[in-house]
């Protein structure tokens, strides 16, 4: 597999993470270096993960992944989208559980934003290519563009405030609106 290709890849399986990174921190749920770090290392993680577990379980249950894959990537993204436009118009909500750089939540998320990569590592082992290299570019691609994501987005929560959180809910739910109409029938 060539480099250009790979990068491709990986660019287009971080743009979920760029989005919920960029929401995260627009909203002003997910505040400072610690957040950003911990946000954009979690993704690449997973990122880096799922290729090679996909990869390692092969071609045997490809038809029973690929079948629900994307159903548990919207519902996990609409609960915390739903969870994060409800903050963002419920402003006397209790904040503390609501960071999403942490616990259960940054886990839910960064499943919901690698699941196409375990496809990704499916396809790779039907190929039979090597999973190490790719998989290492593609958590370091996505591990950047969280990073840049991060930025952005707190740029414009400082500008735009609390409508930014709504808006941050309001992406994560078209990311898995998105996710689903990617797998209807044509």
């Amino acid at each position: 597999m060539r480099f250009f290709d790979i990068i491709v890849i990986a660019v287009s399986l971080a743009m979920d993470a760029f989005a919920v990174t960029l929401g995260c921190a627009a909203s002003g749920q997910a505040r400072g270096p610690r957040a950003a770090f911990r946000l954009s290392f979690h993704f690449g993680l997973f990122q880096f993960i799922m290729p090679v577990a996909g990869w390692a379980v092969g071609t045997g249950i490809a038809h029973l992944v690929s079948s629900w894959d994307h159903w548990i990537a919207f519902a996990l993204l609409a609960f915390v989208g739903a969870r994060m436009i409800y903050a963002g118009l419920h402003p006397d909500a209790q904040r503390c559980p609501d960071d999403p750089s942490r616990g259960w939540r940054l886990v839910m998320l960064a499943v919901a934003t690698s699941l196409d990569a375990f496809a990704v590592g499916l396809s790779l082992a039907m190929l039979r290519v090597s999973i190490w290299y790719p998989s290492v570019v593609i958590g370091v691609v996505t591990l950047t563009m969280s990073v840049i994501g991060f930025q952005f987005g707190t740029r414009l929560g400082t500008r735009f405030g609390r409508r930014m959180e709504i808006l941050g809910g309001v992406i994560l739910i078209l990311i898995g609106l998105r996710i689903i109409a990617s797998h209807l029938p044509v």
